[in-house]
């Protein structure tokens, strides 16, 4: 895990979700929606954030599952 998270900014816990009552899941991080899961996507995800115990390794799933959004162009 140590050399997933060289700069330690999954520390700083900027990924959450939220699941609604159909079941889909929105993902934001610092506090913006960046994807929506529904379905059988959505079943996946909260079945693996279920079996995972700590923190850092949640925030390590929401990551991945955002995939490459920020390029460092956005805007403050």
């Amino acid at each position: 895990m140590d050399q997933i998270d060289k700069r330690n900014r999954l520390n700083d816990e900027p990924f959450r979700f939220r699941q609604n009552k159909n079941n889909t899941v929105f993902l934001d991080y610092n506090g913006k929606q960046v994807k929506i899961l529904k379905g059988k996507d959505a079943e996946k995800f909260l079945k693996k954030m279920n079996d995972v115990e700590d923190e850092k390794s949640r925030q390590l799933i929401m990551a991945k599952i955002t995939g490459n959004f920020k390029r460092g162009n956005e805007r403050l």
